[in-house]
């Protein structure tokens, strides 16, 4: 697992042995400060922890522990950590994750409205929600680019019309779909594929 939070430019970093190193290489050539995370009793997996820029959520599944959530709660001590329960879902971005600076995309599942309603109860902020009919679909990647302002890459129509046709309906981002079915096979969500990492320009 390899969380950044992006405005300190520091990681938490536990992965299997053939992942780490090769991850290790490209967050020093960043010049990034990482923090290794040790213990053998804990587990914390990237696909567990949602950071809405104000806080963290993480997911307690079968890949993530409450003694993982202490360690990242540790490594980011300016932000409040809340750990949310999740059943019947790999992960807790199985069926959410950001797709705005203060609005959460979640799935229309029974374990996804309960793991939201954990959520609202937990944090002091109050979050706009985009609900998707498929729990998969609400797995997306916000960005914010300087140059093409705020932009969305989701599941392509062609995998989840309905949902497709919610995100649609944000009328400010630019939309990116992205067909993601052969990676579903291995449980590959899209954040599962990538690294965000807030740099200056110049890199």
């Amino acid at each position: 697992m390899a969380s950044i939070e992006t405005g300190s430019a520091l990681g938490i970093l536990s992965s299997p042995h053939w992942e780490r190193g090769n991850l290790l290489k490209v967050l020093e050539s960043l010049n990034l400060n990482i923090v290794e995370m040790v213990d053998e009793n804990a587990t914390l997996d990237g696909g567990d922890v949602l950071f809405t820029g104000r806080e963290f959520f993480v997911g307690l599944s079968r890949r993530t522990n409450q003694r993982g959530a202490e360690i990242l709660a540790d490594t980011f001590k300016d932000y409040a950590v809340s750990t949310v329960p999740v059943h019947d879902a790999l992960h807790l971005k199985s069926f959410c994750s950001m797709a705005g600076p203060n609005l959460i995309a979640i799935g229309s599942s029974e374990a996804a409205q309960k793991a939201l309603k954990t959520m609202q109860q937990m944090s002091d902020h109050r979050y706009d929600k985009l609900t998707v009919p498929d729990d998969a679909a609400a797995n997306c990647i916000y960005l914010n680019i300087p140059s093409k302002g705020h932009v969305l890459l989701h599941r392509a129509p062609e995998e989840y019309p309905e949902s497709a046709k919610v995100f649609e309906k944000l009328k400010d981002h630019m939309l990116i779909p992205i067909a993601n079915t052969e990676l579903d096979k291995v449980d590959g969500s899209l954040t599962c594929c990538s690294v965000l990492i807030n740099k200056t320009s110049e890199l």
